[in-house]
């Protein structure tokens, strides 16, 4: 019976390098994230990250890296903690994002906690 069992847990364990990282994330989320990164890219503010600016691609390519990370170690199931987790503060020096949108500036975790409310409410 043991023999059985370990066998069991060789072929799952096999197969998960295979599973998508996004796996996690559901259909939903991974299409919630998707839609917040291409946001995120295709918009036309500035990027400030521990008081330096960046691009909307540079941002993108960022929050990207650090949605990967996240991934690998199963610590996003949703949105809003990709929002939290990755897109609210540096996790180096833990000082928030911001974004300046046509001179506004505001809080990066604010802004796409806003965009996610509208695809929401458009569903996608």
């Amino acid at each position: 019976m043991q023999h059985r069992w370990f066998v069991a847990a060789l072929v799952v364990a096999a197969s998960l390098p295979a599973m998508s990282a996004y796996a996690a994330l559901g259909m939903t989320g991974r299409q919630e994230v998707n839609a917040l990164l291409a946001f995120v890219g295709n918009s036309h503010c500035t990027f400030i990250r521990n008081g330096s600016s960046y691009s909307a691609k540079d941002a993108q390519a960022h929050l990207q890296d650090k949605l990967d990370y996240l991934l690998r170690r199963d610590m996003v199931n949703t949105a809003e903690q990709f929002i939290e987790r990755a897109g609210s503060q540096s996790s180096m020096s833990g000082k928030p994002y911001k974004v300046n949108c046509d001179g506004k500036e505001q809080l990066s975790a604010d802004w796409l906690t806003n965009e996610l409310q509208r695809l929401r409410k458009a569903k996608l």
